[in-house]
């Protein structure tokens, strides 16, 4: 990898990270994927939100093969976990991330796809899962990931048979949150971003952090995990600002889009 292969621009309180790797599809390899790592980790302080994107004609086309390595299971094991704790900076990191995606999702692009917190696809989006073909496993957490995103029994299918969904299936089941033209998506994803990141910071780490343990936890364990992060986000003076320029008619009233 090249210090050109992830790329960091700032339009505002919004990061732009871009996969620049279009001569592979913007395939992953260790390096890439701890250098995502580390620019999650090293956001500039006003960074509100971010949106990740690929250049050329594809968001991600997986894992870069020409990468992959004989392995025994140890070596295995903490290859894997050292992409779970790259993806787990997208995941639980420190502002909410959209991707913009057209193109392939596909292996490694999709797991790197689902660890975003909103996905934004164009009508030339198409996800896969081709490593059942290829003898091996998902290996990324897309094997927690995206069975919570369309469920194991459409996770299996895909790996088993190689099933490709198109954009429009893909938003369907549950692989995407929008679906726009073609071309579209980033301008999509840059439209949420800026609108997330105006949102007060607490709230925004709530559910970025609180919401899916919360969605994990037996109810009883829920409702208490709810009631003490509510306690803390409304009593950030933010919030308490936000309320009273509410009750004073000054905040705007949710409307129909």
């Amino acid at each position: 990898m090249t210090k050109k292969d992830l790329q960091l621009e700032m339009h505002g309180v919004v990061a732009v990270i871009r996969l620049c790797r279009p001569a592979k599809r913007n395939a992953l390899g260790d390096a890439l994927i701890l250098a995502l790592r580390d620019q999650l980790e090293n956001l500039p302080a006003e960074t509100r939100a971010a949106v990740l994107c690929g250049e050329g004609e594809h968001f991600c086309a997986g894992l870069d093969l020409s990468e992959l390595q004989e392995r025994d299971a140890g070596q295995g094991l903490h290859h894997s976990r050292m992409w779970h704790a790259a993806l787990e900076r997208v995941q639980y990191g420190p502002v909410p991330v959209i991707a913009a995606l057209h193109g392939a999702v596909v292996g490694g692009g999709l797991e790197l796809a689902s660890a975003c917190h909103i996905r934004v696809a164009d009508a030339s989006t198409f996800y896969a899962l081709p490593e059942g073909s290829r003898g091996i496993f998902v290996g990324g957490g897309g094997a927690v990931r995206i069975p919570r995103l369309i469920g194991a029994a459409r996770m299996t299918d895909m790996m088993l048979t190689g099933r490709v969904y198109n954009a429009e299936d893909g938003e369907r089941i549950g692989l995407a949150q929008y679906l726009v033209p073609a071309g579209q998506a980033f301008g999509k994803a840059m439209e949420l971003a800026k609108r997330v990141a105006d949102n007060a910071p607490l709230t925004n780490y709530a559910l970025m952090h609180a919401l899916p343990r919360i969605a994990e936890q037996p109810a009883d364990q829920g409702f208490f995990t709810e009631a003490l992060m509510a306690a803390v986000a409304q009593s950030a003076p933010e919030a308490k600002e936000r309320v009273k320029a509410f009750l004073d008619g000054k905040a705007a009233k949710v409307k129909k889009d």
